[in-house]
């Protein structure tokens, strides 16, 4: 397994020490309560990373217009999430008790709502006018498609029929432009061509989709001692995930069977291993495999085109791809 490096490491604890120096106003107590809880709550902050480490490319220093906008992507992200657990009633995240269920489900609205509203308080403090227009407008759209996304997963839990391509772009939508958006912006800070701020948006589009991938291939075939859920989750809820879909075009004959017992009400301990063994045959785990590494091919490939960027913080950016792809392997 490929492990981070030291650089990786560095930003990341820069940025958890930064978290830390960051006081939300408090009053009223029970609107900024739940926002200081979820933002304290732990997590990767993959997204700060790879803002400050694309940043890196082109600045030996990260400015405080970088680090504030890492922290508002971050502050998106976990937006995101509190309104995704009530729309999926979800008890928990990251181990601990979600918003909703901690506190209620009015305070995980209005919670949320406002740190929606913080996030462009905070990009409204970069400095520059002309990048501060670009973050702007490149975090706007970023926000109104990951809105999209989240639609289009509610859309499918009801839809009958739902293609891959479908799946790939609602993943993209959903998981991937806002880790692509963290590159860029990191890039507009550092002063980067606009052909090299989208070769780093390019790069974090693929590797949002590789991770996805991974994530829904971890949920049937990962162990739980080191995915840290409950193997089969998809499956006991009956997601049209990626690994469903392709079992659906690969079982021909067997692709109605299969879509009875996925869709039944077995309980899981007897549902997992049938559902596993009909999509070992349909030979699901080999192409989502192939299709994920294909992914992370197309970002590596953005990343060598890269003219003008710190070769050494190039280097850290593929080294942290192949981290978060292949750190359950």
């Amino acid at each position: 397994m490929v492990s981070m490096n030291v650089k990786t490491e560095s930003l990341k604890e820069a940025y958890r020490a930064y978290l830390q120096s960051r006081e939300i106003q408090h009053e009223p107590l029970n609107l900024y309560k739940p926002v200081n809880y979820i933002m304290n709550l732990g997590g990767k902050h993959i997204r700060a990373v790879f803002l400050l480490l694309a940043h890196s490319l082109y600045q030996s220093d990260f400015s405080d217009s970088a680090m504030t906008s890492a922290y508002a992507v971050e502050m998106f992200h976990n937006f995101s999430l509190v309104h995704d657990d009530i729309m999926d009633n979800a008890d928990t995240r990251r181990g601990k008790p979600s918003v909703h269920k901690k506190y209620d489900i009015n305070s995980g609205i209005l919670s949320g709502d406002v740190m929606l509203i913080l996030v462009f308080e905070e990009l409204l403090k970069i400095n520059d006018s002309a990048k501060r227009s670009k973050v702007l407008s490149l975090f706007t759209q970023t926000a109104k498609e990951v809105c999209e996304g989240q639609q289009y997963d509610i859309d499918f839990e009801t839809r009958d029929k739902v293609s891959i391509s479908d799946y790939l772009e609602m993943i993209k939508l959903k998981t991937a432009v806002l880790l692509a958006c963290a590159l860029k912006i990191g890039a507009i800070l550092g002063g980067a061509s606009d052909r090299d701020a989208q070769k780093l948006y390019d790069f974090g589009l693929n590797i949002g989709i590789s991770f996805q991938l991974q994530d829904d291939l971890l949920d049937t075939y990962g162990e739980q001692a080191r995915v840290g859920k409950i193997i089969g989750g998809d499956i006991q809820q009956r997601k049209k995930t990626i690994l469903y879909l392709k079992a659906i075009s690969n079982l021909n004959e067997h692709a109605e069977e299969f879509k009875v017992l996925y869709n039944s009400d077995l309980i899981l301990e007897e549902k997992l291993p049938k559902v596993k063994a009909m999509m070992d045959k349909g030979r699901v785990k080999e192409e989502i495999n192939e299709m994920k590494d294909s992914y992370l091919n197309k970002a590596i490939k953005s990343l060598s085109e890269i003219r003008d960027g710190n070769k050494e913080s190039i280097l850290e950016l593929e080294k942290l791809a192949n981290y978060i792809i292949t750190r359950l392997q």
